[in-house]
């Protein structure tokens, strides 16, 4: 990592101060120093951003293609420090790391590929005598410049699938980082100028939250697309004015294991689910249901795999349970495991805090209305709850104000297509957690886990205007 990382404003580096401290989450100790942008440099950058669209709009597919093909290039070679950077700023262990940096190159590649691919349609418009005579067609065109927000858990791969869709589609934007992880934007700015894109077709700038009300409630600015926790990102929603809004938000997503599926394969993979990253992603593995035929048996081999999960320094490739984002994060949830406790819960292992290192903690006999169970815990722990129906447990899984992904493990066909007809959610995983995502796919939530889907073509989509034209032929 640099010592010091500029902004970006109009596709310029600027080195404009110092004044964001980047800690190593795992050490504390201050990792680098970022330039802020204020309010007035927030507004320059819009200005930038309008004044690119026309420009934006008039590249070719080739040209768009090629600026996506560019940054795949770059990130590959630059796999290493991208990864390193993250595994620093975010305290991601060094194999997560390195797995979200993969998925950052996928999806430039993907955008890449979907640049050519927006598609427009003839439609027979002659559905009556009064319509003889005429058809239509359809097109897609830029919805302009666009406002994005990106979280701390993915700071690559969460603010790549805005960015790379927009210039999929010619979109200029801002785009304002997480404070606690800005380095990952930043490096992605940073070979983004080094592409021919119009001047002001980007800027990527760290800003405190209360700055960064431009972003929101700026008109000239057509869309904000926003991913964070449900409380921030439905207040956005409500002061956006006229602009679409695309939201992913958080959850407390639900694994439902049968009676019928192999228990290691699913103790595995739960494991996984529930505390890679530690556990600091939306679609974690929170609440976790076992038919109670094999419930005895699968919690004894989940316990026995989360207490051998090594903890420590995320550089370390040995590491599975890396530091949370914040000690106040971590005091947070510590607490949230500690009331469950005080309410009847059983600790089953785990439970410890120090400073923001939080061991993998599963529990069981949850109160369903504590926040354990009924918010967003957004950390390396999971709870455990038996039971005997099907009907029951879909029921079980809906209770629930977020609706993101659920994951069920049944080799029952009719129990996966009921799950999939049933279930609430966004996304329904059979045979694997609720966490399993590839960058191409559809994916968003309903109720309070969010709008719109993300997914380079479903983002595309958002990121862009449906356009017709009617011709008549004069008979």
């Amino acid at each position: 990592m640099q010592k010091i990382y500029p902004y970006y404003l109009a596709n310029e580096a600027v080195y404009a101060n110092t004044d964001l401290k980047v800690t190593d989450k795992y050490s504390g100790e201050v990792a680098c120093e970022v330039a802020l942008a204020t309010p007035d440099v927030l507004d320059q950058a819009i200005t930038a951003a309008v004044a690119a669209t026309e420009a934006m709009r008039k590249m070719t597919v080739y040209e768009r293609q090629a600026v996506l093909e560019h940054c795949v290039k770059r990130f590959t070679e630059r796999k290493d420090e991208l990864a390193h950077a993250l595994c620093i700023e975010a305290g991601k262990p060094i194999n997560d790391a390195i797995g979200e940096v993969t998925r950052l190159i996928d999806t430039f590649k993907i955008a890449a590929e979907e640049t050519p691919r927006m598609l427009g349609e003839t439609l027979p418009l002659d559905i009556s005598p009064r319509a003889k005579g005429y058809r239509g067609m359809t097109q897609r065109v830029p919805i302009g410049p666009c406002a994005f927000i990106s979280p701390f858990n993915f700071p690559l791969n969460l603010a790549a699938h805005k960015v790379a869709p927009a210039i999929a589609t010619g979109c200029p934007f801002v785009l304002k980082p997480a404070s606690m992880t800005p380095v990952g934007a930043l490096l992605i700015g940073e070979i983004l100028a080094e592409t021919n894109l119009p001047k002001g077709a980007f800027s990527i700038l760290p800003c405190r939250r209360d700055s960064a009300d431009l972003l929101t409630e700026d008109d000239r600015l057509k869309l904000l697309s926003f991913t964070g926790s449900p409380d921030v990102g439905w207040k956005l929603k409500a002061r956006a004015g006229k602009k679409p809004v695309i939201l992913e938000l958080g959850g407390n997503a639900a694994c439902v294991v049968d009676k019928d599926w192999d228990l290691d394969d699913a103790v595995a993979r739960v494991i996984i689910g529930a505390f890679y990253q530690s556990g600091q992603s939306c679609i974690g593995v929170q609440r976790l249901f076992v038919h109670s035929d094999v419930y005895a048996t699968f919690k004894e081999k989940l316990v026995a795999k989360t207490k051998a999960l090594k903890s420590g320094d995320p550089k370390d490739k040995e590491t599975f349970i890396g530091p949370m984002i914040s000690e106040g994060e971590a005091k947070r949830l510590h607490g949230w495991i500690e009331s469950a406790i005080d309410k009847g819960a059983t600790l089953l292992c785990g439970g410890q805090r120090n400073g923001n290192m939080l061991q993998a903690t599963l529990l069981e006999n949850v109160d369903a209305n504590c926040e354990l169970s009924a918010e967003e815990a957004f950390g390396p722990v999971a709870i455990l709850e038996p039971f005997d129906d099907f009907d029951a447990v879909l029921k079980r899984v809906n209770d629930s104000r977020f609706g993101l992904q659920a994951g069920i493990f049944t080799r029952d066909l009719y129990k996966a297509q009921q799950a999939w007809d049933e279930l609430e959610v966004g996304g329904v995983v059979i045979g694997d957690v609720p966490s399993w995502r590839v960058d191409h796919m559809p994916y968003g939530g309903v109720k309070d886990s969010g709008l719109g889907r993300e997914g380079i073509r479903w983002a595309m989509e958002d990121m862009t205007e449906l356009r017709l034209m009617v011709i008549r032929t004069p008979q």
